[in-house]
């Protein structure tokens, strides 16, 4: 779908999620995340960049597990996180569009759960590109775990968490050779429709990954 069509459809009040296609899992278990190699990080920052064309073919399960454990998993005994959070609120949900629907990250379980059984990736963004890569992930902030900070400051504080995450993104992706671009030009009251979001929470940004066009996978 292009980007007029899906400016028209918002303008209208009609920009709607897509039936799911594919395993509609309700829960799906990840494999354990790699937490060890891949590029040094001053060779991933030499090589982080943002892209918008890419390749349709999904990413297989083991590489959307670190992914996720990069973006926002646990990584300390006390249930810290890979990003930061003010005050340690971790007010982000990070949900996981793909064909087969949207999910939530469970990161203390490093599994998804099914938030919406529907193909919410064009209604992720307007850009043309975002219903036919295989990934877009959205970053939603949760305000009722933001009590400890004033009402006025706490979207600022959820989107310098959501950035820290989504550099998180860039930096693996910059390491696995895949393709990433951050967006905040979304229809916020579409996609929290159609991913059933609740009235503290807030969509952010979305992130659109993939594998480069050009690149055929092994």
């Amino acid at each position: 779908m292009s980007t007029l069509t899906r400016l028209a459809l918002g303008a209208m009040g009609k920009l709607r999620p897509k039936p799911p296609t594919g395993d509609t899992s309700v829960n799906v278990v990840l494999p354990p995340p790699e937490k060890h190699g891949g590029l040094a990080l001053l060779d991933s920052l030499a090589l982080r960049a943002s892209s918008r064309d890419f390749s349709p073919e999904p990413i297989p399960l083991t590489m959307l597990s670190t992914l996720l454990w990069a973006a926002w998993g646990v990584n300390r005994a006390d249930g810290h996180r890979t990003a930061p959070t003010a005050i340690n609120a971790q007010e982000i949900d990070l949900y996981v569009a793909m064909t087969s629907g949207a999910y939530l990250y469970d990161a203390t379980a490093h599994a998804l759960h099914l938030a919406a059984a529907s193909d919410v990736r064009g209604v992720t963004g307007y850009q043309d590109f975002v219903d036919s890569a295989p990934l877009d992930l959205v970053f939603v902030a949760d305000h009722s775990r933001m009590k400890l900070v004033p009402a006025a400051q706490r979207e600022s504080y959820a989107s310098a968490a959501a950035g820290a995450m989504a550099q998180n993104v860039y930096l693996y992706c910059a390491s696995k050779g895949l393709a990433t671009v951050i967006r905040a030009w979304i229809d916020r009251a579409a996609l929290g429709q159609a991913m059933g979001l609740g009235n503290d929470q807030q969509v952010l940004l979305a992130q659109t990954v993939g594998r480069p066009r050009s690149v055929t996978p092994p």
